[in-house]
C-alpha cells in the first residue's frame, strides 16, 4: 500500500525548491541584501565607523566593505538574470580541491552554486577583514584569524541537511533513513563524549596494531619500558631508545605491521627499547616536567646497564622530544652528555615563539579553564583530543559531520584515526606549566631560566649528534618553529624537511612511496635558505635517517643474550605493547 511518502519520489534529487518555495526566499534574500546594503552605503558614506578609533575604522577595513559589497551584488545579478551577469571570475585551485563540494550538484545546480558561492565569497571577506584591520597587536589578530577560520568551516552550507545537496538527495533516497541513522551516530558520540572518526571493533592493540614481538623488561609508576625482539643475527653494537608523546599512545609509530617504524627499525639491525607512558590518573596529581625527564634519563641508564654499553641512540617525538633537549641540557650540566650517542627529534619544539595555533588556546581563560576541569589531578585526554581536531576541524569534525551525522554513512576503518582517538590522561600540574613555561613564556630557550632537579638548563651547551625532522604541513609544530634548534644547539646536526605534516610526515614507510623529503648540505641560516638549496628525494626518509645513524657507529654485536629481551638481567614483565597502553 502506498503512504503519504510515495509522492515525494517524484521531486528532482537536486533538492532544487519549487517555484512558491523559490519566490519565497527570492524575497528574503533580496530583503536581507537591501538591509545589508543600507548598511554599508552608510558605513561607506561616512567614511569611518562611530568610533574613529576602533581599528574596524581603517581605510583597508572599509575599502574590505566596499568590496564585499560589489561582489556579493555581482553574484545576487548572477543568481537572479544571468544571461544579464558578468560572468564569474575563475575557480580558484583552492575552491577546485575543497572536498566539501566535489558534488556536481554544487555547480550543476542553479540554487546550490549560488549557496557555493555565497559562502566562498562570505568566507573569503571574513578572512580578509581580519587582515585589514589596523591597530591589532599580531598575536591577536592570529587569534582573530583562527576564530574566523574556524567560524568561517562551521558555517559551511555542506554542514547543514537542507543546503548540502548530496544529504537532500540522499534524505529523499533513502526516506529519511540517513538521518535517523546519523542521528545513532551522533547520540553515540554524545554518550562516550568524544567525536568518532573510524569503525568500532575493527582495531584492536596486539591483535592488528602494536604487533611488534617484544616484552616490557621494566616497569614504573609513571611508564613500561618495552625491549624488542631481534630479527637479524647481528646488531648495532648502540641500541636505540624512543621517547613517544605521552599526549598519545605509543603505537603511532607501531601501527599495522606495514606501517611500523618499530619493526622496521627492528629489520634494519637495530637493538629497540620503547618507553610507554601510564596515562595519567589521580595517582599523578603531583608529577611534573622534572618527572618525565628524570624518566628518560633513567631508561637510558637502564639500557646501559642491561647491555653493557657506554651510550644510547635516542628518539624524542613532538612533546618527548622538547623534553629530550632539556634532558640533553640536563647530562651536559651534569658532564653526562656522552651516555647519549644521538637524538633524533621528530616535530619536536624548543623555541616556542612561533609555535603554531596551539597558542591560541594558551589563553588565561583557558589555563583557567583547564585548572576547573582537572579536580582529580589530572586532564581528561578526551579535552585534548577535541583541542587537536579544532585544529583540523574542517577534516577532523566538520567532515564527520556531514559523512556520518547528516548522510548516515558507515566509519571507515583507518588505523591511524583509531590511534588519534585512542586518547590519554594528562597529569594537570605538569600540563599547565608546560602551557605556561613553554608556550606562554617561551623560558627553555632562554639559559637558566628553567631548571630540571636543580640543574639550570642551557640548550647552547648541547653538543649531541642531532638528527631533526621537520614536516612541512606540519600544524602543530610548524618546519619553521622545528628549525629554531639548528640556531641552539652546538653539535653536528642535520635538518630533514619531510612532506606532509605532524603524523603522516613521520609515519611514512618506505615501501609505500608516498611523500618526499628535502635536505640541504650547504649549511643554510634559515629554513628559507634551507628550502631554496634543498635537493628534494621522493620517497620516504627513514632510509636518509639509517644512513645518518650508522655513520655515529656501525659496530655490530651478535644479537644474543641480553639483547633478546628477557634474557638479561632484566626479566620480562609481560609481552608486548605492555599493559598501559590498554589502560584507560
Amino acid at each position: 500500500m502506498a503512504d503519504h511518502h510515495d509522492d515525494q519520489t517524484a521531486r528532482p534529487t537536486t533538492g532544487a525548491p519549487d517555484l512558491a518555495d523559490l519566490q519565497h526566499w527570492t524575497w528574503v534574500m533580496g530583503r536581507a541584501q537591501q538591509m545589508m546594503m543600507e548598511q554599508g552605503l552608510g558605513l561607506m558614506q561616512a567614511g569611518q565607523t562611530p568610533d574613529s578609533a576602533s581599528p574596524f575604522a581603517s581605510p583597508a577595513l572599509l575599502q574590505q566593505t566596499q568590496d564585499y559589497w560589489r561582489d556579493n551584488l555581482a553574484l545576487w545579478q548572477r543568481f537572479v538574470d544571468p544571461a544579464a551577469a558578468v560572468p564569474p571570475p575563475p575557480q580558484s585551485e583552492g575552491d577546485a580541491r575543497d572536498k566539501r563540494f566535489k558534488a556536481a550538484a554544487w555547480r550543476d545546480d542553479p540554487y546550490f552554486d549560488w549557496i557555493r558561492r555565497s559562502y566562498n565569497l562570505i568566507a573569503d571577506h571574513m578572512l580578509r577583514g581580519v587582515d585589514a584591520l589596523d591597530g591589532v597587536p599580531e598575536k591577536q589578530k592570529e587569534q582573530l584569524r583562527f576564530a574566523a577560520r574556524g567560524l568561517v568551516d562551521a558555517m559551511s552550507p555542506s554542514n547543514f541537511p537542507m543546503t548540502n545537496p548530496e544529504v537532500v538527495e540522499k534524505t529523499i533516497e533513502t526516506r529519511g533513513q540517513n538521518l535517523l541513522d546519523g542521528l545513532r551516530n551522533m547520540l553515540a558520540d554524545i554518550g562516550k563524549g568524544q567525536l568518532t572518526h573510524t569503525s568500532e571493533g575493527a582495531f584492536e592493540v596486539g591483535r592488528n596494531l602494536a604487533m611488534t614481538p617484544g616484552k616490557v623488561v621494566k616497569r614504573t609508576a609513571l611508564y613500561e619500558l618495552i625491549q624488542y625482539t631481534p630479527t637479524t643475527e647481528r646488531v648495532l653494537a648502540t641500541p636505540l631508545v624512543i621517547f613517544p608523546p605521552w599526549i598519545n599512545r605509543f603505537y603511532i609509530l607501531d601501527l599495522t605491521p606495514e606501517k611500523s617504524f618499530i619493526r622496521w627499525a627492528v629489520e634494519q639491525g637495530i637493538t629497540v627499547f620503547m618507553v610507554s607512558w601510564k596515562s595519567a590518573d589521580a595517582s599523578m596529581k603531583d608529577v611534573i616536567w622534572d618527572d618525565y625527564v628524570a624518566a628518560q634519563v633513567e631508561a637510558v641508564d637502564t639500557i646501559r646497564a642491561l647491555l653493557d654499553v657506554p651510550s644510547v641512540h635516542t628518539i624524542g617525538y613532538c612533546v618527548a622530544g622538547t623534553t629530550l633537549a632539556a634532558t640533553l641540557a640536563l647530562l651536559a650540566a651534569r658532564d653526562e652528555a656522552d651516555k647519549v650517542a644521538s637524538a633524533t627529534f621528530f616535530t619536536a619544539q624548543v623555541d616556542f615563539a612561533r609555535a603554531g595555533e596551539l597558542q591560541n588556546f594558551v589563553t588565561e581563560e583557558q589555563l583557567a579553564l583547564i585548572g576547573a576541569l582537572s579536580p582529580q589531578g589530572f586532564l581528561d585526554g578526551r579535552y585534548m583530543a577535541a583541542t587537536f581536531n579544532l585544529l583540523r576541524g574542517r577534516d577532523l569534525i566538520w567532515n564527520y559531520v556531514t559523512n556520518n551525522y547528516l548522510l548516515g554513512s558507515d566509519y571507515t576503518p583507518f588505523d591511524l584515526l583509531h590511534w588519534n582517538g585512542d586518547t590519554t590522561n594528562l597529569p594537570s600540574k605538569w600540563h599547565l606549566s608546560y602551557l605556561t613555561d613553554l608556550y606562554r613564556d617561551n623560558l627553555l630557550v632562554q639559559p637558566g631560566a628553567m631548571s630540571v632537579a636543580g640543574e639550570a638548563l642551557d640548550l647552547t651547551r648541547v653538543t649531541t649528534p642531532a638528527y631533526v625532522q621537520a614536516g612541512r604541513e606540519d600544524h602543530i609544530a610548524p618546519a619553521d618553529s622545528v628549525w629554531k634548534i639548528t640556531q641552539l644547539f652546538r653539535g653536528p646536526l642535520r635538518f630533514v624537511l619531510a612532506g606532509s605534516g605532524h603524523i603522516a610526515g613521520v609515519v611514512n614507510p618506505p615501501a609505500a612511496g608516498k611523500y618526499q623529503y628535502w635536505t640541504n648540505e650547504s649549511g643554510a641560516q634559515s629554513l628559507a635558505d634551507f628550502v631554496a638549496g634543498a635537493t628534494e628525494t621522493r620517497g620516504s626518509w627513514w632510509p636518509d635517517w639509517i644512513v645518518w645513524l650508522r655513520d655515529r657507529g656501525d659496530d655490530e654485536v651478535a644479537a644474543e643474550g641480553a639483547r633478546h629481551p628477557g634474557e638479561g638481567a632484566l626479566p620480562a614483565l609481560g609481552e608486548a605493547p605492555g599493559d598501559y597502553v590498554r589502560a584507560r
